[in-house]
C-alpha cells in the first residue's frame, strides 16, 4: 500500500488566474443589480455580502492549497529529505508560508472593510468601499505570484515522484554508473528502465515490483554514486543517499569485476568502504556482475584481496544482525545480466535474507510474547518401544515411475513457473520462428535500416549476390590502382606538379564542405553583396583565370553585362527609320518576338505550372487541381480565424453571466 500519493494535489492557478476565478465566481453567484432608491441598510447589505463572499473564496483557495501540499515535518523522513534534496526545503517552506500569510491579510482586509460599510452613508460611498476591498484582496493574491509559480512547479516534480512505500519490503540495488544495475531490475521485474552502454542513463529512483514465496516485492533502482566527499555529489547521486539512508531494505551492491563499465574493482572497492556506514542493521550483498566477460576467479591478486576485504565486511553486518549467521548465507554472489546466468539466485538470496531480518526484527518486539500466549504445541506421547519410520507405499512409488517415464510436454504455464512466475517471466515469441539455423532465432533484426524497410529487401540469393559484389569491386579496384600509377608515371614533371595542385585544391574544398555542412544550422545566410571575404569577384576571377594562362577579359566583360539592368528593346510596331532593315529576317523576328509575349518585364511562370520531380505530381494539371483543393480545405477554417486543424477553441464573447438578467432599470456599470 503506497502511502503518499502526491499525484492527487490539485492545479495551483497563477496570480492572474486566481483574481479571475474569483471575482467570477463572485459575480456569478451574488445579486448584481441594486439602485440608489433603496434603503441604505439594504445597500450596505448588498455590497457586504460581495467583500465577504469575496474573501471566503481566497480563503478556500488558499487554505486547499495549503492543506493539499505535504508538511516535510509530518511526512516520512525518506520523502523528507528526497523532497529536500530536489526543490530545497527553506525555499518550499517560505513559499508555504507567503500563501499563508496572504490568507490572513486578505481576512483582515475583508473584516476592516466591512466595518467602514456599516457606516456607509450613500450608495456611492459603499460602492467605492467594495471596490476597494476587492482591489486590496486582488494586490495581495498578485504579489504572491512567484509563489503560487513555484508551488505548481513543484507540485509537477512531486508528481512524476515514483510511488516508493517505505515501510514494505524493499531490494535496493545501488553502485557505479554502467555496472548493470538497470538490467537487474529489467530482468527480475516487470519495469522497463532505459539501459544504455554510458554512465548515468538512470538519473532518478526507478521502482518495480516481484514475487517471491508468494509475497510482493518492491525493487529500486538507484541512480549510479561515484565515490568523492559528500559535500561534491550532486542531486542525482543524492537521491541514491537518501534511499540508502532512509529505507529498511536488502541492499544489492554490484560490482562490475570485467572493468567495462570504466571503473577499476579498487575504485568500486574504495566506494563501497566509503557508504558501508549506511549499509548497517541492513542485509547486505555483493554482487559480482557481467561474470560473462570476465570470470570471478581470473582476476588479479590484488583484486581478489580488495574482493575478500569486501566480503568479511558484509559478513561484519550480517553477524551483526543476530548474532551466528543463517547456514547457508552467502554475501558474495555471481551473476551475469546478458547470459541471465545467476540473476534468479540472486534475487532470492536478496528475498530469503529480508524475510530472515523481518522475521528476527518481530521475534525480538513487544508484541511476540503476546501472540506466543496463543499457541500450543501438541507433542504426542509414545505409546511403545517400536520405532515407527514414515512409509510411503509401494503402489505410490510406482505410480510416480511411470508419471515420469512418460513424456509430458511443457506448456507456457510450466515455463512460467519455473521462470519465477507472473510478473518475472516473459514468454518469447520469436522461438517459433521457422529458421534454417535455430541461433538465429534470438538476433535482434531492425525493422527500419537507413530509412528504408528491411522487409522490402529480404532474398534468398543475398549472400551469393553479395561475394559477386564484392569481387567485382575488387576487381575494379585493382584496375583503378594500375589506371592511376601508370597514368602518374606517364605524366611530365610539369603535370605532375600541376596534378597535385588539384588534388590539394580539391581535398581543400572537400574540408570546406564538410566544415559548412556541419554549421549549416547555425550559419546565416549572408547574400553575396555583403560577402566581406570577397570570395565571389570578378578580379578574383581574373586571377585564376590568368594563373591558368587565358585571358580573362571576355569573361569579366561578360559578367559586367550580365550585372547591368535590362535595357528596353526599342519597339518596331510605330514605322520610322526602323523599318528599313535588311531582308535578313532580323527585323521580323524581332517584330514576332515583341508580338508574341507581353510588354511586361518579365514573366515568370506560376509554381503551379511547374512539376518539379518528386513532387509526386503526374503532370501540370495535376498539381494545379491538388493547389486548388488544398486552398478551398482551409477557406472554411481561415474564414473562423482557427490556427490550424487542431484548433478546437471556441471563443465565449458574450458570457451569459455578465450579459443576461434585468436591465430595464438602471445601467449595467452600476453592479
Amino acid at each position: 500500500m503506497v502511502q503518499y500519493n502526491f499525484k492527487k494535489i490539485t492545479k495551483v492557478p497563477t496570480g492572474k488566474d486566481f483574481v479571475d476565478i474569483v471575482l467570477s465566481r463572485t459575480q456569478r453567484q451574488t445579486p448584481t443589480v441594486v439602485h440608489k432608491g433603496y434603503a441604505i441598510n439594504r445597500i450596505r447589505q448588498f455590497y457586504m455580502r460581495k467583500v465577504k463572499f469575496t474573501q471566503t473564496n481566497f480563503h478556500e483557495k488558499l487554505s486547499t492549497i495549503i492543506e493539499e501540499f505535504p508538511r516535510l515535518d509530518d511526512i516520512h523522513p525518506f520523502y523528507g529529505d528526497l523532497l529536500h534534496v530536489l526543490y530545497n526545503k527553506d525555499h518550499y517552506k517560505l513559499a508555504l508560508g507567503q500563501i499563508n500569510t496572504a490568507r490572513n491579510l486578505i481576512s483582515k482586509i475583508a473584516k476592516d472593510y466591512v466595518k467602514l460599510l456599516k457606516y456607509g452613508d450613500s450608495l456611492y460611498r459603499c460602492k467605492a468601499l467594495k471596490v476597494a476591498a476587492l482591489g486590496r484582496m486582488c494586490t495581495v493574491t498578485k504579489r504572491i505570484g512567484p509563489s503560487l509559480a513555484y508551488l505548481d512547479q513543484i507540485r509537477q516534480h512531486m508528481a512524476r515522484l515514483p510511488s516508493i512505500d517505505p515501510n514494505t519490503r524493499t531490494i535496493l540495488i545501488c553502485g557505479y554508473p554502467n555496472v548493470g544495475k538497470s538490467s537487474f531490475i529489467n530482468k527480475i521485474t516487470r519495469a522497463d528502465v532505459d539501459v544504455q552502454p554510458y554512465a548515468f542513463t538512470t538519473k532518478s529512483l526507478f521502482v518495480g515490483h516481484t514475487d517471491y514465496k508468494y509475497l510482493r516485492y518492491q525493487v529500486i533502482d538507484t541512480p549510479g554514486i561515484l565515490d568523492r566527499p559528500f559535500e561534491d555529489r550532486n542531486i542525482i547521486e543524492m537521491c541514491s543517499i537518501t534511499a540508502l539512508a532512509h529505507l529498511r531494505a536488502a541492499v544489492l551492491f554490484f560490482l562490475d569485476i570485467s572493468g567495462s563499465c570504466g571503473y577499476t574493482i579498487a575504485q568500486q572497492a574504495a566506494l563501497f568502504h566509503s557508504i558501508k556506514s549506511l549499509f548497517m542493521n541492513k542485509p547486505l550483498i555483493i554482487v559480482c556482475n557481467k561474470t560473462d566477460l570476465q570470470s570471478l576467479e581470473g582476476i588479479s591478486e590484488d583484486d581478489k584481496k580488495l574482493v575478500e576485504e569486501m566480503k568479511s565486511e558484509a559478513m561484519k553486518t550480517l553477524i551483526g544482525q543476530g548474532g551466528e549467521p543463517r547456514e547457508g548465507a552467502e554475501v558474495l554472489l555471481t551473476m551475469s545480466t546478458l547470459t541471465e546466468q545467476g540473476v534468479i539466485a540472486v534475487k532470492n538470496a536478496a528475498c530469503e535474507r529480508l524475510l530472515d531480518q523481518r522475521v528476527e526484527v518481530k521475534m525480538k518486539s513487544k508484541k511476540i510474547n503476546d501472540c506466543l500466549n496463543r499457541f500450543h504445541v501438541a507433542v504426542p506421547k509414545p505409546r511403545d518401544q517400536k520405532e515407527r519410520p514414515a512409509c510411503i507405499p509401494q503402489a505410490v512409488l510406482e505410480a510416480k515411475a511411470k508419471e515420469a517415464e512418460k513424456e509430458k510436454k511443457k506448456l507456457e504455464r510450466d515455463l512460467e513457473e519455473e521462470n519465477g512466475g507472473a510478473g518475472v517471466y516473459s514468454a518469447s515469441l520469436k522461438k517459433h520462428y521457422l529458421l534454417a539455423n535455430d541461433e538465429w532465432k534470438e538476433d535482434n533484426m531492425p525493422e527500419i535500416l537507413d530509412g528504408h524497410n528491411v522487409y522490402d529487401f529480404v532474398d534468398p540469393d543475398i549472400l551469393q549476390r553479395l561475394e559477386e559484389l564484392e569481387k567485382e569491386e575488387g576487381l575494379l579496384q585493382e584496375q583503378d590502382d594500375d589506371e592511376v600509377d601508370m597514368d602518374v608515371e606517364d605524366l611530365t614533371p610539369q603535370q605532375q606538379k600541376e596534378l597535385a595542385e588539384i588534388r590539394r585544391k580539391k581535398s581543400i574544398l572537400i574540408r570546406e564542405h564538410r566544415i559548412k555542412k556541419s554549421t549549416a544550422e547555425s550559419r546565416p545566410i549572408v547574400p553575396r553583396k555583403f560577402d566581406k571575404d570577397k570570395k565571389f569577384t570578378s578580379e578574383r576571377m581574373g586571377r585564376q583565370l590568368s594563373s591558368l594562362g587565358l585571358d580573362p577579359s571576355k569573361a569579366i566583360e561578360r559578367v559586367r553585362s550580365k550585372s547591368r539592368g535590362r535595357k528596353r528593346e526599342r519597339s518596331t510596331d510605330h514605322g520610322g527609320d526602323d523599318m528599313n532593315v535588311d531582308d535578313d529576317g532580323s527585323n521580323k523576328k524581332m517584330r514576332l518576338r515583341s508580338l508574341s509575349r507581353p510588354r511586361s518585364r518579365s514573366s515568370s511562370r506560376p509554381p503551379t505550372d511547374v512539376v518539379v520531380p518528386g513532387e509526386g505530381y503526374k503532370d501540370s494539371a495535376q498539381k494545379i487541381q491538388a493547389f486548388k483543393m488544398g486552398k478551398k480545405s482551409v477557406y472554411k477554417r481561415n474564414k473562423d480565424a482557427r490556427k490550424g486543424e487542431g484548433d478546437r477553441v471556441i471563443p465565449n464573447l458574450k458570457p451569459k453571466h455578465l450579459y443576461s438578467g434585468k436591465r430595464s432599470n438602471g445601467k449595467t456599470t452600476r453592479r
